[in-house]
């Protein structure tokens, strides 16, 4: 019998009863995250094999005063037990910690701090220790100060803008004052001095780059989908503040995708083969919510079937890739998220990924997948060329079946018997037979015109 939930970034199997350590590494990691619970008694592949019904209560008890004594501050879970069919599980369950960060006292603060990505526990390095301070205080990246910076860094001009594009065209824009400065969280103001904060660079800086050198966007356009024969087509640094950057980054993917045309009426109507929209959300997302604390550009990759968009940071709080879907919000960047959906670039909080999916699903293309890697995730959006793609793969799979029939009649082929019997181009039948030699299948024996190819 499987378990009902998968191993996830909230979730962890045990099969048996771990070492002390591994008991509180998870746990540990889960409250420096968003909570979560390891299960004992379900193996690797999800089977449930439980645990000895005559050791549960003793094991309980252990569990309890174990975790307690082995992290810092002290952790309490909730330990019990779970029958499913014959056999009993013991489960060990945690919220989201209001003191991080968490660590095994044996190994103290900077070795022994863990965090959950994914489906692992990995050891936090200083900045993600730094970050769950932060949080623990309530404070957020975004709106901490950057002391080597000026008031006089952050662009009037550009605020300005943002106020009357705010307001709405035509209206007059909001006074530009301290006030206003700091209920955007422009500006904060320590020991009776202002200093710009991370997002007020960010969005208004007048050189964010030169305070913030890794926070851009990297596009790259790529000839091919993997192997030697890929080379760059093209490549393009996209600085500036985050508005710039995201016009930018939008129009280098745009300009590299297909466009169909159907005609409606007396009017052509133009589609691009992936929708606007979700390419809009997810470049969106990637901005407002990557962790600015990782100096790590976003990575924007264009391939022959997909696009890939790379974001450094985790998934915030309790979102993952199983429940992106659920119009879960959890906002890393408050000041960020703010201003760009007060200057439109965001409607609703929660509805991205939701948005995308739908608009994949209408147009009937193959699924969007997303990926939480080790401190990066990866969204990729197939092209509609990736249907030609797999396609074009299934008539080449298909000739090569039909190859290798041809070797039962006979026990050594030319290319031109392949051309002649299927009825297919030389370059086509060229490719199928190297293939069938590289994969160990055929072996080609003479030279040039002279050559045949045999089974191995």
């Amino acid at each position: 019998m499987k378990y009902p939930e998968y191993e996830s970034a909230t979730v962890e199997w045990k099969s048996t009863f771990p070492k002390n350590d591994q008991i509180a590494k998870p746990i540990i990691g889960f409250c420096n995250r968003s909570g979560g619970k390891l299960i004992i008694g379900v193996d690797n592949t999800g089977d449930i094999v439980g645990v000895d019904e005559n050791k549960i209560q003793d094991l309980m008890e252990y569990v309890d005063k174990m975790i307690y004594d082995a992290a810092a501050p002290p952790i309490i879970p909730l330990v019990y037990s779970q029958r499913i069919g014959d056999k009993t599980l013991l489960i060990i369950e945690v919220s989201s910690g209001m003191n991080k960060p968490y660590y095994l006292k044996s190994e103290g603060l900077e070795k022994g701090t863990y965090v959950r990505v994914g489906r692992s526990t990995l050891k936090a390095d200083a900045g993600m220790i730094e970050e769950l301070k932060w949080l623990s205080r309530g404070l957020a990246f975004d709106t901490m100060p950057v002391y080597h910076a000026r008031e006089q860094d952050i662009s009037i001009e550009r605020v300005e803008h943002f106020l009357k594009e705010r307001e709405g065209r035509g209206k007059e824009s909001v006074a530009v004052s301290k006030e206003l400065f700091l209920s955007y969280h422009i500006l904060v103001e320590e020991h009776s001095r202002l200093y710009p904060t991370v997002a007020g660079m960010l969005l208004f800086g007048r050189e964010p780059q030169h305070f913030f050198p890794e926070a851009f966007i990297i596009c790259t356009h790529f000839s091919a989908e993997e192997g030697a024969e890929r080379r760059t087509i093209a490549t393009m640094d996209c600085t500036g503040t985050l508005f710039e950057q995201y016009e930018r980054a939008f129009d280098f993917i745009v300009t590299r995708l297909y466009r169909s045309f159907v005609i409606e009426g007396k009017k052509r109507h133009e589609e691009l083969e992936i929708p606007p929209v979700a390419i809009r959300e997810i470049l969106l997302n990637a901005i407002v919510h990557r962790n600015y604390h990782i100096q790590a550009p976003i990575r924007v990759a264009v391939y022959a079937t997909r696009v890939e968009i790379f974001s450094p940071g985790d998934f915030p709080g309790p979102i993952n890739p199983n429940n992106i879907l659920s119009g879960l919000t959890y906002i890393r960047n408050g000041a960020i998220c703010k201003v760009f959906r007060q200057a439109g670039y965001i409607e609703k909080l929660g509805s991205g990924f939701l948005t995308v999916f739908q608009v994949y699903e209408k147009q009937a293309l193959p699924a969007p997948q997303v990926v939480e890697g080790d401190n990066f995730v990866k969204c990729i959006l197939p092209r509609k060329a990736s249907l030609v793609y797999e396609e074009k793969k299934d008539v080449e799979d298909a000739y090569t079946k039909q190859i290798l029939h041809l070797f039962e009649l006979s026990n050594e082929l030319s290319i031109s018997d392949v051309m002649n019997v299927l009825h297919i181009p030389r370059a086509t039948a060229g490719r199928r037979l190297q293939a069938l030699v590289k994969a160990g299948i055929l072996k080609k024996v003479g030279k040039a015109r002279g050559s045949a190819y045999r089974k191995v």
